[in-house]
């Protein structure tokens, strides 16, 4: 069967990395997050469409300088152009997944922590996972 068909939620609960991209089609991508404590993804601007998913824990999502409490359950819609960020704001681990749409990372790469994402140059090469 092609395509990406697993329990998510387990997924990213059990996830500790930084990001790890599972599933990459030729229109979107999947990819696991785990934020420590204070942690950040970082401001950025992306030419493409993004959505989280919070599974555990708490933070604040910042679209364009508003900042919105998010949760368990929550979900972020962010537009293409938008500046955005994801803090997480809590005691324990912000466990999330995001989809990419089209494509932002190489298929199957995994960034430890935020260091590693940030020294790696790395963008998406157009190959996916099937």
């Amino acid at each position: 069967m092609k395509g990406f068909v697993q329990d998510i939620e387990d997924l990213a609960v059990k996830n500790d990395e930084f990001r790890r991209v599972i599933y990459t089609a030729k229109h979107c991508q999947l990819v696991l997050m785990a934020l420590k404590p204070k942690e950040e993804i970082g401001a950025e601007v992306h030419k493409l469409d993004q959505f989280f998913r919070v599974e555990e824990g708490a933070g604040e999502a910042v679209l364009n300088g508003v900042r919105t409490v998010i949760r368990t359950g929550f979900a972020v819609v962010v537009p293409a152009g938008i500046k955005h960020n994801i803090i997480n704001t809590g005691s324990v681990p912000l466990k999330l997944y995001t989809l990419y749409a089209p494509p932002n990372h190489r298929d199957g790469v995994v960034h430890h922590t935020r260091e590693d994402a940030d020294a790696d140059n790395e963008h998406f090469d157009g190959k996916t996972t099937e």
